[in-house]
């Protein structure tokens, strides 16, 4: 697909346009259709006026109202549907970097949030363009708070009971994405959604995979630092849905405990604050351990008690074996999600309270925000392109 202009003297080719067609320049200076050029012939054909946007809408067709975030590869906004006048997110793709196209973790968060479909996973409602490739935009369905602000603005922390009705959805919801042979990446509270409704929803997935069997090599630099598996500080070349285990361990020990369990402030500091909490792992309890490439570089704390009771001494037998079991150094034994929805912790007093019948809160992201901020960029519609339609080629993993 390339700009022609039949009015240049040689009828000169310009750049490549990703997904979108080229622009001929007609016998009407002001006018200009919109075209793509057949593979075969090195043609233009034109395109349908109703087939320019492919299955995309423009975003033009949508109000900002505010932002509300950032997540892994996109500015996060509220905005307002002006056909159906619903609220909604819309997620900005990063293309700061890119001159080809759409980048591949673009690519794979499009694909595998068009794939879920379960209540406790944000989900995808469509795609939205601008007039050029910067502007890119996951339309998805907007929720009144993040967890991370909602901790942050809190007056009193929530109850055990409300903690287990976040944690119940939050192992639904990995459950299903680990079922579906999806590993999220990056678990933190700020990737848990929650509405007025009391539905957590997990949401930002730039850094989450595919994976299959036999496990192939993908990058450790992922997850934020907190909540990073010890595997992933050690540099392990092969991850398993046991990562996000340990972030939800993090997670339930941060909702508990009302401040982050493993502030850590660099991946040495945090390898030796798990340490401090769990005890320094060694070849008896995690056999790979003496494998793992960054321990030919330095050597273990040496600390051989667990103080998890310590931490929790408040918290019934069932609660500290279900963290116990999240905090499990050897990734093979550590707890799933399935098996952490049938722990006992949830079927003690206090019970984990009907999702309907969780508080609602000021939605802290929206106060003081106005229109002020640099609006959304709005599209020419013929510019808009058919992203859905992308989805059809396999995208490649690392």
């Amino acid at each position: 697909m390339q700009n022609y202009n039949k009015d240049s003297p040689q009828g000169s080719k310009r750049s490549l346009d990703f997904v979108k067609g080229a622009n001929l320049e007609s016998s009407e200076p002001s006018k200009k259709k919109t075209a793509l050029f057949n593979l075969r012939t090195g043609e233009p054909f034109d395109i349908k006026e109703n087939d320019i946007h492919g299955r995309t809408r423009s975003v033009s067709e949508f109000e900002k109202l505010n932002r509300v975030g950032e997540g892994t590869y996109g500015i996060v906004y509220r905005a307002r549907d002006t056909k159906t006048n619903e609220l909604v997110a819309l997620k900005r793709v990063r293309m700061e970097k890119e001159k080809d196209g759409l980048p591949v973790s673009g690519l794979r968060e499009i694909s595998i949030l068009m794939s879920c479909n379960h209540e406790n996973v944000v989900p995808l409602r469509e795609i939205a363009v601008g007039k050029s490739l910067d502007n890119i935009f996951l339309v998805m369905a907007f929720c009144e708070q993040d967890l991370a602000s909602l901790l942050d603005n809190m007056q009193t922390p929530f109850t055990e009971s409300q903690v287990k009705c976040i944690m119940l959805q939050v192992f639904r919801g990995l459950r299903y994405l680990h079922d579906s042979y999806i590993v999220h990446r990056d678990l933190k509270v700020s990737n848990l959604l929650l509405t007025d409704k009391g539905c957590v929803k997990i949401a930002d997935f730039g850094l989450a995979r595919l994976y299959g069997i036999p496990l192939k090599p993908m990058t450790p630099k992922v997850v934020t630092l907190w909540y990073r598996s010890p595997e992933l500080l050690l540099n392990s070349k092969t991850q398993t849905t046991a990562i996000d285990m340990w972030s939800a361990g993090c997670i339930l020990g941060e909702l508990l405990a009302h401040k982050p369990l493993l502030p850590g402030r660099s991946e040495i500091n945090q390898l030796e604050i798990i340490i401090d909490l769990l005890g320094t792992p060694n070849a008896q309890i995690w056999p790979e351990i003496e494998d793992l490439p960054a321990l030919k570089d330095f050597t273990l704390k040496i600390q051989p008690y667990n103080n998890l009771k310590q931490k929790f001494s408040w918290l019934s037998q069932a609660g500290l074996r279900l963290l116990n079991f999240l905090f499990m150094y050897d990734p093979h034994k550590r707890a799933t999600a399935d098996e952490c929805l049938q722990s006992t912790y949830f079927k003690e007093a206090p019970f984990p309270i009907d999702a309907k019948l969780m508080p609602s809160f000021p939605q802290h992201r929206n106060i003081g925000k106005g229109n002020n901020e640099k609006a959304l960029e709005i599209g020419n519609p013929a510019g808009s392109s058919s992203l859905t339609d992308m989805l059809q080629f396999s995208i490649s993993r690392k």
